[in-house]
């Protein structure tokens, strides 16, 4: 690593703010106390009225349980997350710097990719759009790429349940949709592990996420080493009549970056879009059963019966 490295920022986490005022809540995630060199402002948020009714606290209906609510919503997840990894699927990424006097784009990454499924079952990545990268404040580390990949579009399975409290705050009208509103805050922050901490509507008939905001956590705060992570949106959309999937994730924020060997410290505009688009289930020509052992998927077509005899 070159000293000119040092004396700018050098690693940025993917995460988004959303889109415009637009959902009744607002979240701000306490910072701890070694975060104070390196923080994220602007990406606070809150939003505003439209689309979003008022959030009902009263006791639920039919008898049911926060409780019991969650492990349904849980439940339905964990056979989404098992379903989406048999979908092909396109993911186009835009970063952006920009300029703080002018507001204007003075830095950006691009990159658009297929997630397709190989006939063995394994996913695969094929870059089909990747212009010059002309970052220059801020370099993409490898945690912005597995944010992309596994956290923007977060799914909560039973699974992830005992690393999370899970808390219910109540009813809310989403446009069109009857949700559940949940807060999720990790339990315990292990090392080398990132988590989601932040609120997350589940619709009401279909028991499944339709939107999340909030942010990763933790962040990197070493001098040097910054890897700081802004709040995001991720927004779902009904694909296929049967599951939510995520299709738009977007934030715009600045981060702050600590001064290092007497420089001065940085501020970084960023302005993030990351969209799933274009679902398709998969459909291979053979499944593995096991090891050596193809079966096809396409039915075998029954020999044709000699004609009768006169």
């Amino acid at each position: 690593m070159t000293k000119q490295y040092l004396l700018r920022p050098i690693f940025l986490v993917l995460a988004l703010i959303p889109l415009s005022a637009n959902a009744a809540t607002f979240f701000s995630p306490e910072p701890s106390a070694s975060s104070t060199s390196s923080v994220v402002t602007g990406a606070a948020f809150a939003f505003g009225q439209d689309g979003f009714g008022a959030l009902d606290v009263s006791p639920l209906p039919n008898g049911l349980s926060p409780e019991q609510v969650i492990e349904k919503f849980a439940a339905r997840e964990t056979v989404f997350d098992k379903a989406r990894s048999n979908y092909l699927f396109r993911q186009t990424v835009k970063v952006q710097t920009l300029a703080e006097d002018s507001n204007k784009v003075d830095g950006e990454y691009q990159q658009v990719t297929d997630i397709s499924i190989s006939p063995e079952g394994r996913r695969e990545e094929h870059v089909v759009f990747a212009p010059q990268n002309t970052l220059e404040r801020v370099m993409m580390s490898p945690a912005d790429f597995q944010d992309i990949e596994h956290r923007l579009p977060f799914v909560l399975t039973t699974a992830d349940l005992p690393q999370y409290n899970i808390t219910y705050l109540g009813r809310q009208k989403v446009d069109e949709l009857d949700t559940y509103v949940f807060e999720s805050k990790p339990k315990v922050l292990e090392k080398g592990k990132r988590y989601f901490q932040g609120k997350v509507w589940v619709d009401q008939q279909d028991f499944q996420i339709v939107l999340v905001n909030g942010k990763n956590v933790p962040d990197d705060v070493r001098r040097g080493h910054e890897d700081l992570s802004p709040p995001f949106t991720t927004y779902y959309e009904q694909i296929d009549g049967q599951y939510w999937f995520p299709t738009y994730t977007k934030a715009e924020g600045t981060l702050h970056f600590a001064a290092q060997n007497g420089a001065l410290s940085q501020d970084v505009h960023m302005r993030n879009i990351v969209r799933y688009t274009d679902y398709k289930r998969f459909r291979g020509s053979a499944r593995i059963i096991s090891t050596g052992d193809v079966k096809s998927d396409t039915p075998e077509t029954p020999a044709t019966p000699p004609p009768p005899k006169k």
